[in-house]
């Protein structure tokens, strides 16, 4: 079972399609790496948006 720090926040068959349509495999491994990724993207903008006293993520946090 996934915790939320590891909970797949992607949708694996849309990426996996978007990556194919260049012609290219992938593995689970690069979708796991792209999800961790994604996962620290949404720490960092959680963060800036606290620091700058707010309780709404913009997409100037990201």
């Amino acid at each position: 079972m996934e915790n939320k720090e590891t909970e797949m926040l992607l949708v694996g068959s849309k990426t996996k399609d978007a990556l194919k349509s260049t012609g290219l495999n992938v593995s689970s491994e690069a979708l796991d790496k792209l999800n961790e990724k994604v996962h620290q993207m949404v720490k960092e903008a959680q963060e800036r948006c606290v620091s700058n006293g707010r309780k709404t993520v913009k997409a100037a946090d990201f």
